[in-house]
């Protein structure tokens, strides 16, 4: 069993395929990584969005045609994508809403079979997968279409489904069960040094913690390469 707290490289990232703020983190994330020649252990967290902001499903032109959320829930909603499309208009990153909550377990699965292969393996699949997820061209509930991304991946895929319902759903769903009673709730969340943060912005203590908290403790910030002006919702 994967124990959530630990692991032999310095950083544990989750994610999931649906959170476009994980997709936002990944690059980032990467960046850093490579620039401390650290290694990353890249997890899943499958969130359950209806169990907090209720389920909706829309049509293609943005139409809501089912929907189980309150009005709070839907200003919540909206204003999350509203902030993470901000972000992905900066850096070029096309993000368009998703039409219903995914189940985005088998994704997770996948992730788990690459990480079990290499380091490399796993940020291949995650560059792979989030892409096409996001421009509303890959089906993630789809075991078959997982298969073809891990391959997409240069990730072997002998054996992949017989795992993928049997012990790679097995360890994926024992995972999931342990993360919310140890604390870890959301995506992206970052384990270094002992302790937790949820939010790519916490990235600057991220480096701090993994460099030996070489200088004064930074704020809460993160670098952006592009000016911000011009990003606005149209």
């Amino acid at each position: 069993m994967i124990d959530p707290w630990h692991s032999e490289s310095p950083l544990i990232v989750y994610v999931d395929v649906k959170s476009p703020y994980a997709y936002l983190a990944i690059e980032p994330t990467l960046k850093l990584g490579e620039e401390l020649g650290i290694s990353i252990d890249w997890r899943p967290l499958t969130l359950n969005i209806p169990s907090y902001l209720g389920s909706a499903r829309t049509d293609n032109s943005g139409k809501v045609v089912q929907s189980e959320r309150t009005p709070a829930q839907w200003n919540a909603v909206r204003y999350a994508y509203r902030d993470a499309k901000r972000y992905a208009r900066i850096r070029g990153i096309t993000l368009y809403g998703t039409q219903k909550i995914w189940d985005s377990s088998f994704a997770g699965i996948g992730l788990l079979w690459a990480r079990r292969i290499s380091e490399a393996a796993a940020v291949s699949y995650l560059q792979t997968v989030y892409p096409p997820f996001w421009r509303r061209e890959l089906d993630i509930e789809d075991p078959a279409v997982i298969e073809s991304t891990l391959r997409q991946s240069s990730v072997p895929v002998d054996g992949f489904l017989q795992w993928l319902g049997g012990e790679g759903r097995i360890e994926h769903d024992a995972l999931q069960d342990s993360l919310h009673p140890t604390g870890i709730f959301g995506v992206p969340t970052y384990i270094v040094a002992g302790d937790r943060f949820f939010g790519r912005e916490h990235l600057p203590a991220v480096r701090w913690l993994l460099t030996c908290r070489r200088g004064p403790a930074p704020d809460v910030a993160y670098d952006i390469d592009m000016d911000i002006e011009g990003a606005h919702e149209s």
